[in-house]
């Protein structure tokens, strides 16, 4: 009998903000797998580090992190094959994913090349947005607001027309593209309504406005907030902590 295919959210970074199930799946399934760069340890991983065990079987799926495009079609081709058999031969397997997995996660590739042929089950995870307004102390939207969601990568015309027409945001993947979206908010006149989030959850977590961030770069892990609806959350930022 084939074994069931977990995609496993576990959270932006703190270990406790891993769910009752998320545990429950970890620490019971015989397989466990996870995307890792080609160089250094796995983010995921170490999330749930001190919750594995010595007899677990571990499947690094190893993603060059480079610039450049990369072969990513091949990565998850490789790693569903591997996933693929343990499944077939009777075995589950969690497949850890920070953040949420279908919230702009990896695994949803390998659900896409998974799913139709093994039992499938999403646990989700606590994603890094909702955890950055825990962090922050201010709601991301009320009421009637919009919020919106956009990647960094986008081009200025299309995150411009977008932020014009929302309430409330978080833009997400900020890395390289830090300086370029916080000249694009200066413009929109909303940088005194942006705060600035990065490895939240973390020891290193730093939340500010983000007219207080001095560096001209960011982290992968860090995203903006910005507020434009009805309510006064945006009044004094003064006492974000640092």
């Amino acid at each position: 009998m084939s074994g069931t295919l977990y995609g496993l959210g576990v959270g932006p970074g703190d270990p406790e903000l891993l769910t009752l199930k998320a545990y429950r799946v970890l620490t019971s399934a015989p397989v466990v797998a996870y995307p890792a760069p080609d160089s250094g340890e796995s983010f995921a991983r170490s999330i749930v580090a001190g919750f594995l065990k010595p007899e677990q079987r571990e499947i690094p799926i190893i993603v060059p992190m480079r610039v450049e495009r990369f072969p990513a079609r091949a990565v998850y081709d490789k790693a569903a094959a591997e996933i693929g058999a343990a499944l077939s031969a009777g075995d589950d397997v969690a497949v850890l994913c920070e953040g949420d997995p279908f919230f702009y996660g990896s695994f949803m590739y390998l659900f896409e090349r998974l799913a139709g042929a093994h039992r499938t089950e999403i646990v989700p995870g606590v994603s890094s947005m909702v955890a950055a307004a825990a962090a922050a102390g201010r709601p991301l939207a009320a009421r009637n607001d919009v919020l919106t969601v956009l990647p960094a990568p986008l081009d200025d015309a299309a995150l411009r027309a977008r932020i014009e027409t929302a309430d409330a945001l978080a833009i997400i993947k900020i890395g390289r593209h830090f300086n370029r979206i916080r000249h694009l908010l200066q413009t929109l006149n909303l940088e005194a309504a942006s705060l600035y989030l990065e490895r939240v959850t973390l020891a290193s977590e730093r939340v500010l406005p983000l007219r207080a961030v001095a560096e001209d770069a960011a982290p992968y892990f860090s995203m903006i907030l910005v507020y434009k609806g009805a309510e006064d959350w945006i009044a004094d930022l003064t006492g974000v902590r640092r």
